[in-house]
């Protein structure tokens, strides 16, 4: 029988040992602090998840200055577009005005190429002249007045011409504001998706599952009743929203952003509420949580950057962040800041 006899270890493979062993030992450190350091690349699950939420909940805040921001921009150009017809009215009566004038000044000239007392002593019919005579004094008169009325109204002009040019102006910082909030809401959902990117498959999959949890069908309700038809017709209307998906900066009717949702919904019920979440905050009386019913707003978080509407049992319906479609949650899902009955 033959014996293999183990050879002695040559001094580099002693060293490569040694090396292996110290490699072994540093690894095993590295390890160690690796869990107690996050990596600079890659942040773990729990830490990506919680700040894709945070860049979910910037991004509803921008949202809201956007809506605030549009909704501005809407109505000043509203106003600029009235002043606007106003100004041209305006310039298209003091044209017509100041034609009158001039023919009314053009025949006065031609017929008052004589001293009055020479027309009179050369007149053919001396008592046509006097009525005549009486009937010029009276055109002066009225000439005076139309006078008057022309630069009050090239007074009004000017002044509907200044304030409209400083609407403009503000149009125009409203636009850029408008411009602005975008890329902000724009920049923090791109953020968000590159976070989500960055989880493991099964990460990923497990939040969009979360997500896109079918929290659609309707839940018990209890036996709280609205408190007005305007509430119910609102709630009907939400309910009929569930399922949609959520679109930032819209308000229906095939996505929503949480404001939208309940601008849309009370619109249904024939109220018109404010664009954002912050204005929709003071569209009625506040009551507390303890007695919110259904139809009530119920808004999210100090600065009120999300809204949702109270439907019975603890349960409110709202538009909650991209990915995640129009549906059921606790009302408590959040911290609230009031609670306001339309």
């Amino acid at each position: 029988m033959g014996f293999h006899r183990r050879l002695a270890p040559s001094g580099f493979d002693r060293g490569a040992s040694a090396a292996g062993a110290a490699l072994t030992v540093l690894s095993a450190a590295a390890a160690a602090l690796g869990a107690a350091v996050p990596s600079a690349t890659a942040a773990p699950t729990d830490h990506t998840r919680a700040e894709v939420d945070r860049l979910y909940a910037a991004a509803e805040k921008a949202t809201e200055s956007y809506n605030r921001a549009d909704e501005r921009a809407d109505t000043l150009r509203a106003q600029v577009t009235r002043a606007q017809d106003r100004i041209a009215r305006q310039q298209l009566r003091i044209n017509t005005m100041r034609e009158a004038l001039g023919s009314l000044a053009g025949a006065q000239y031609r017929a008052g190429g004589l001293d009055p007392s020479l027309a009179l002593l050369f007149s053919d019919d001396p008592d046509e002249y006097l009525e005549k005579a009486a009937a010029l004094d009276r055109i002066n008169l009225h000439q005076a007045g139309e006078l008057k009325e022309l630069q009050a109204a090239m007074r009004e002009l000017a002044q509907e011409r200044t304030e409209a040019t400083g609407k403009l102006r503000e149009l125009d910082r409203s636009r850029k504001a408008v411009a602005a909030h975008k890329r902000t809401v724009e920049q923090k959902l791109a953020k968000a998706r590159a976070l989500l990117n960055s989880l493991p498959s099964a990460d990923r999959a497990a939040y969009d599952r979360a997500s896109r949890s079918d929290r659609t069908d309707l839940p018990d309700l209890g036996n709280s009743a609205a408190p007005s038809a305007r509430a119910a017709a609102a709630v009907a209307a939400a309910r009929a929203a569930l399922g949609s998906p959520y679109v930032w900066g819209s308000n229906g009717p095939s996505g929503f952003d949480c404001s939208g949702l309940m601008q849309w919904s009370y619109a249904k019920a024939g109220v018109s509420l404010p664009r954002t979440s912050q204005a929709q905050r003071y569209a009625g009386q506040q009551v507390p949580l303890s007695q919110a019913q259904p139809g009530d707003l119920v808004t999210y978080r100090s600065d009120a950057s999300h809204v949702g509407m109270y439907v019975g049992n603890g349960q409110v319906i709202h538009a909650p962040y991209p990915g995640a479609p129009v549906r059921y949650d606790p009302v408590g899902m959040m911290p609230v800041s009031s609670v306001t009955r339309v």
